[in-house]
């Protein structure tokens, strides 16, 4: 069995859209429990890299060992007003799928204590019943980091979590990511806040496509 040192490992990624490179070679390490900021000025090509990271995105070039499952939170949920979901279905979703095998025999129970032990983890309990598009885009942030804990993830990748947010939820959302790295899981954040950069354990910083 392989041996892996780091939560995620990736060298030499490359990345362009056409003609315009975006990424050149960066290397990243993700430790576990730890949390590692994104830095750089917009356009440095963060975002970009997290999608590749997260494998939604592939690169060009260059190579990706992922020791576990990945939860990638984006910066902006849009669904449609009428999507009759509550907090709590769409934190379900994180148990659904075959690819998920720590839940391929869990039967009912177990899918409900876990479910609620995420909701609990991002404080979000009293809002389980609410409608999804009810909630601001940090409450919804938040949702998916349940839904990603839920999952059992152990990799938790997240695009400026503290964008639009209030002094307070900032607080709140770095207090939590700190708590699931401090539970030996792997978080990254692109960002431009300087308190989540100061607070975090590692900083990645690119510049125009490179790691600086």
């Amino acid at each position: 069995m392989t041996y892996f040192h780091d939560a995620l490992r990736a060298r030499q990624l490359s990345y362009g859209f056409g003609s315009h490179s975006v990424l050149h070679g960066v290397d990243v390490d993700l430790p576990w429990g730890t949390v590692t900021a994104i830095a750089g000025p917009n356009g440095a090509g963060k975002s970009t890299l997290l999608e590749i990271l997260a494998g939604v995105r592939h690169s060009q070039a260059g190579s990706i060992e992922r020791a576990d499952h990945v939860a990638l939170v984006v910066q902006r949920v849009s669904v449609p007003d009428a999507l009759p979901l509550t907090v709590r279905e769409v934190v379900a979703m994180g148990t659904w799928g075959s690819a998920l095998r720590r839940f391929a025999r869990a039967d009912a129970v177990e899918r409900k204590r876990r479910i609620t032990e995420a909701l609990d983890r991002v404080q979000l309990a009293q809002l389980a019943a609410s409608p999804f598009t009810s909630l601001s885009g940090g409450q919804r942030q938040r949702v998916l980091l349940a839904q990603g804990i839920a999952s059992q993830a152990r990799i938790f990748l997240l695009d400026e979590p503290a964008a639009g947010l209030d002094a307070e939820s900032q607080d709140r959302t770095r207090a939590i990511l700190a708590q699931e790295a401090a539970g030996g899981a792997a978080v990254a954040c692109v960002s431009h806040d300087q308190k989540s950069i100061a607070a975090a354990d590692h900083i990645i910083t690119l510049q125009d496509g490179r790691r600086i």
